[in-house]
């Protein structure tokens, strides 16, 4: 908004002092992470006090955890802070006629939605029990329906991989080696360090592979030829598994003080680090990635996660004043999704995002091994003391603050792998 307003201004000729900071995408980027930083400061005691004055308090299970009915009552929902420092920064600063932008402005919104509808339906049922004078216990069944969710996630999915695969402005580029002709207008020529090399817009679905020679892999190459141009749908199915994956695992993840907004902070800073290198020509070309254009702009949206989740986190470390909910979970994990599919990272989700992985798979260990002990003995046995795994070292006697320290280290240690991932071939 405010870009496109000094934009204007710039065409007409008027200037006023400071505009040009607004031409600069390393200014707005600067300008959105304190903007953001301020917004979760500021506004985020504002929504703290509001929540806490409706009564808005999350309602803690027994799970025989140290210091877990300390947190009964504590504020919910506090995901609406991290939405709105995305959010604000994002249409103010950002230009908004970039396909890319409004990916993450629809993805953002609606996975919040979503969220916010979960969050409230078990607010609901937590009222109708207190109003009817029934003890009331939290429960998997109060909030959205788990099909209801995932039918949300699946609609971002087909969005995101529609608008990916089939919007001309979102379009990665490959290298062009082959005989180059004067008349040629599919041909794009770059010239850098007096060196001159031709690109052609990639039509299939392409990203980047670890471990091997270029960087890249075709989705078409898993079909057989005669079906190869239904590449699309396969795309799609990808781009929705992996976005149920990754929001679900950062709901998952969300379980103590600090830890589902610290790691999103920290995965943010990673994917910038990705769009930034795959929107400049020299960085691409230095890693032996693909060049992908219009990316600049997503960096401003990436600068604003980063500072609302780390805005967030000075009211949610621990002992937490407030909780993101599934509000925010749910939201940060179709971001992180739809961000690394956009720069073409995504095969690489399972090593940047591996807190989020190890979280999903000590849930789906521990549930698989009991239902398959409890039938073969009778009795149903555990692999962990509890699950999600940050819960297991609950249980083992770590602090809080401990455990999500950690946790923040091994995700610093998984993005510089994943970022190594890209020199090794």
């Amino acid at each position: 908004m405010l870009y496109s307003l000094f934009d204007w201004f710039k065409d007409m000729g008027v200037k006023f002092p400071g505009s040009a900071l607004f031409q600069f995408i390393t200014s707005r980027v600067l300008i959105a992470v304190i903007l953001s930083l301020v917004i979760s400061a500021v506004f985020g005691k504002k929504l703290i006090n509001y929540l806490r004055k409706r009564q808005v308090g999350e309602t803690v299970r027994d799970l025989g955890l140290a210091g877990e009915q300390q947190k009964k009552g504590t504020p919910t929902m506090g995901g609406l802070i991290i939405i709105l420092a995305i959010l604000v920064p994002t249409l103010l600063l950002a230009d908004l006629s970039k396909a890319y932008i409004r990916v993450m402005i629809f993805t953002t919104v609606w996975m919040g939605i979503v969220g916010f509808i979960d969050d409230y339906l078990k607010l609901r049922a937590k009222r109708i029990a207190q109003q009817q004078g029934i003890p009331y216990k939290k429960g998997d069944k109060d909030g959205l329906a788990g099909w209801f969710k995932v039918l949300g996630q699946v609609v971002l999915g087909i969005v995101v991989g529609t608008v990916l695969m089939f919007n001309d402005n979102t379009k990665a580029w490959r290298e062009y080696t082959g005989e180059v002709k004067a008349d040629d207008s599919i041909i794009i020529k770059k010239t850098f360090d007096g060196k001159t090399k031709y690109f052609v817009e990639a039509n299939e679905p392409i990203t980047t592979i670890p471990f091997v020679k270029g960087h890249e892999f075709n989705y078409a190459k898993l079909l057989p030829e005669a079906v190869r141009g239904l590449t699309w749908v396969l795309y799609i199915i990808v781009v929705i598994f992996i976005i149920v994956a990754v929001s679900n695992g950062a709901n998952i993840t969300d379980g103590i003080d600090g830890l589902a907004g610290g790691v999103s902070a920290i995965i943010g800073a990673c994917l910038g680090i990705f769009a930034y290198a795959s929107g400049n020509l020299r960085f691409a070309e230095y890693l032996n990635i693909m060049y992908i254009p219009n990316l600049g702009e997503l960096s401003i949206f990436i600068g604003a996660l980063i500072g609302a989740c780390v805005g967030f986190l000075w009211y949610n470390a621990y002992p937490a004043q407030v909780f993101m909910g599934d509000t925010g979970s749910l939201t940060l994990g179709g971001i992180i999704a739809a961000l690394a599919i956009i720069v073409r990272k995504e095969l690489l989700i399972p090593i940047f995002c591996g807190v989020f992985l190890v979280e999903v798979l000590s849930v789906t260990l521990q549930v698989s091994y009991f239902k398959y002990t409890k039938k073969k003995y009778g009795e149903g046995r555990r692999i962990f003391l509890m699950s999600p795994l940050h819960h297991h070292y609950q249980k083992l006697g770590y602090h809080e603050a401990k455990i999500v320290t950690r946790f923040w280290i091994v995700t610093i240690l998984c993005i510089v792998f994943a970022i190594v991932t890209l020199k090794i071939r």
